[in-house]
This record gives structure tokens, sequence and C-alpha cells, in this order.
């Protein structure tokens, strides 16, 4: 873990050079972060043990976020992203929280749960409770499938059952809820619902349908506040606007996709980064989203403190690990998980949140501010530069002209670059 992850003039730096710096901060050996470089990263032959019918491995630009205190210990952040500004919005969002002490994040713990779905029971309400009434019997039989994760203080802990009205007539649904520790928990509740739904469904008097996890991770909830300061964020007018923004998208479905959107951005270049499950954790937000009233809003608020500071809050599931899965088989993912230095699946899902929050809070910002055009333009105008052919050498002159042209197009690129090519670019 960094002494600090504040590094002015990181930006600035070559690739290589962050990485140097990166190593010194963490106190890792420089061959730590080779895996960071494509070609020591994810082989062809790694990949084929992964997944079925490989052919390549596709590669995404990881950066570091700066600037990330939680729970007073500071991190650097790998953040695996394709899209312009992300990084340095969570970085700069995070900075302006340091005046205020950081993010303070809190937590419900690592359960997740998997479900049983019963089919043809003729007594659903009796047969909800003879499960019930069976629930030391159950758990203990849940836990024999797991020993290990037992050991370590996890396995399951308790039941629920529901009866589930449908178009296909009444369903008894059965929760497993479980302790899985480091780990995501797919595998460990799988494994169990497989184990006891014979049991359950000879209770019940039914048959055994889907046995699998619910992603709606409502027992694994990841709560991150931060006071973002009213200064750094441009003044009063800034703060306000933010303000207004939020409660925009509280009131509005429409609005609320796309500001979860930008808490996602932070979110699921975290998870990717670290090998985690980007589908999964989207799902478990994004279905956490719909209050009880099945309306669709904002999971971050934003307030104005009695000192004219901005205040933010997130609260959302976080169902990541550091153990099994590519966390474990991707080089990268390994690499990333050492420069963040976190020992345990729950300080991960912690540092993950503060990300989001701060990414949110910095495209809240751009749009409240100057726009987010405004923001992303010069990352955006180098993206098409490139795409356009231009060189490292070339890449300054290319993006400043397309900037003042105020024409972000390849077409555009590359008729400036013929110009500098040429001699005629002034």
């Amino acid at each position: 873990m960094p002494v600090s992850s504040r590094i002015p003039g990181f930006k600035d730096l070559s690739p290589l050079e962050r990485r140097r710096v990166v190593a010194e901060r963490t106190d890792l050996p420089k061959t730590a972060l080779e895996p960071l470089d494509p070609a020591a990263g994810l082989s062809v032959e790694q990949a084929d043990h992964m997944v079925e019918n490989v052919v390549g491995v596709l590669g995404i630009p990881v950066g570091i976020a700066t600037n990330v205190m939680v729970n007073d210990s500071e991190y650097l952040v790998p953040m695996a992203t394709e899209e312009p500004s992300v990084v340095a919005a969570a970085s700069n969002a995070s900075r302006m929280t340091r005046p205020h002490g950081g993010f303070f994040v809190s937590h419900t713990g690592p359960v997740m749960q998997a479900q049983i779905q019963l089919l043809d029971v003729q007594d659903p309400e009796a047969a909800r409770l003879r499960i019930l009434e069976a629930r030391e019997e159950i758990l203990e039989l849940s836990n024999a499938q797991d020993p290990t994760l037992v050991k370590f203080g996890g396995g399951a802990r308790d039941l629920t059952v529901r009866v589930l009205p449908t178009r296909t007539g009444v369903h008894v649904v059965v929760h497993i809820v479980v302790d899985v520790r480091d780990a995501m928990g797919a595998n460990a509740v799988n494994t169990m619902a497989e184990a006891i739904a014979p049991r359950v469904a000879t209770i019940a008097g039914g048959r055994p349908l889907l046995r699998i996890l619910t992603n709606k991770a409502d027992q694994r909830i990841v709560r991150a506040r931060a006071v973002f300061d009213r200064d750094l964020l441009g003044g009063e007018e800034v703060v306000d606007n933010i303000v207004h923004a939020s409660a925009f998208a509280e009131a509005d479905p429409y609005r609320a996709a796309t500001h979860n959107k930008g808490i996602m951005n932070g979110i699921s270049a975290v998870v990717l980064a670290t090998g985690n499950d980007t589908r999964a954790v989207e799902a478990g937000c994004h279905s956490h989203a719909v209050g009880a009233d099945g309306r669709y809003t904002a999971l971050s608020h934003f307030e104005k403190t009695a000192d004219g500071h901005l205040s933010g809050t997130l609260e959302v599931p976080m169902a990541v690990g550091l153990v099994g899965g590519a966390t474990k088989a991707h080089p990268v993912a390994r690499t990333s998980i050492e420069i963040l230095g976190v020992t345990s699946a729950t300080e991960l899902a912690e540092v993950i949140v503060a990300v989001g929050l701060a990414q949110n809070l910095g495209a809240c910002r751009a749009l409240s501010a100057e726009g987010i055009q405004q923001g992303h333009m010069r990352l955006h105008a180098r993206t098409i530069a490139v795409t356009a052919g231009a060189t490292a050498a070339e890449l300054d002159n290319v993006v400043q002209r397309l900037i003042g042209d105020r024409s972000i197009r390849v077409e555009h690129a590359e008729k400036v670059l013929g110009e500098l090519r040429n001699g005629s670019l002034v």
C-alpha cells in the first residue's frame, strides 16, 4: 500500500516511467509490473485455458487512478477501460476529497445467496414452513459441501423461503445465504444449491428446477461517502449545479440510466482490471437502482453541506473476490491486486465503490460546469489523431489543430495530418 497516492505530474510521464513510480510507491519490484506490458501479459496459450474456442486476446488500456484515500489508507488503483477521461476524472475527483479525509466506506460483509426453484408443490405455504423447520439440517448439508470455506470462517448462515406467484403457477423459492469470505462466491453457493436441492424438494413435495446464485447481492452492500471541496470543484455555483443534476437523476429514470453509467465507468474499470466479473457487478448495481416502488433511480446522491462543500454518497452491492477465476489466472489481474495491496475481498470492494463515487462526481462536475464534451475533448482528439495515423512526434500538433478547428473527426484528422506532412500546417 503506497505511503501516498498523491503523485503530481504523473500524467506527464511515459508509461514506462509511470510503472517505475508505481513500483516505488507500492514497494514492489519492477518485475512485478512486467505483465502490464502486452508482450509479457496474457498469452494466447493462457487464454486458451480460460475460455473456449480461443483465437487471440484483446488489449484494454490500464491506467492508474491516483489520490485515492479510503478509510485513511492510500491506494493506487488500476482501471481497465477504453473510454477517455475516466481515469483522469476519478483521480481528479479523489484529489478533491483529500482536504476532508478522503472516502469513508462501510460494508455489510461478503454474503451471497443462491436460489432453488421448486415446482409442482401442492401446499406452498405449508411447504415453506416445513423447509424452515428443517433449517439446521439444510445448513449442515450446505456446509458439508465446502469444508475449506467453513474452516476460514465462512459458510451457510441462513435460509429463507418465498412463495412466488408467476404466470406458470405458484413457485416455492428457497434462498441459501452464505458468507463466502474472500471469494466472489458463485462456485460456492452454486455447489451448495445443487447439493440441497433434492432434499428441499422432498420436504416441499415438489421438483427442483433452477439452482443458481442471484446477482442481486442485496446482502453484500458497500456504502461510500465523501466531501468534495467547494473551492477545488470550482465554487459555490458548481456545487449547486451538481446538487440540481443529482436531483434530476433521482427523479427521472432516463437521466438516472446515464448518471449510473457514469458510476459504472469507475466501478467496472476496477472490476475488470482485477479479473472480477463485470457483468455480475453491473447486474447487481442496476437491480439495486430499482427502489421498492419499482422505479429506476440514481444510485448516488449529492447534497450541499452546512459549510458549502459537496457531500456525495453511494450505496451498491459489490460481489468481488480475490480468490478463484481470472483474479488468479490472468497475469494482469494478479498485478493489479499487487498494486492495490488489498488483503480481503471486502477491502477490494470498498476501494471499487469509492472509485465509482469519484468517477460519478467527475462526470457530474463536467456536465454541470463546462459540459461533458469540453472535458472529453483533448483525450478524444488524441484517440482520433492516432486512428488517423499520427505518430508520437505528430500527435500534439494534430490534436491542437483538431481542438482549434472544433472538428474532432477521423476524416478531418487525416486532412490535418496530410497538411502537417506536406509542411503546410500552421
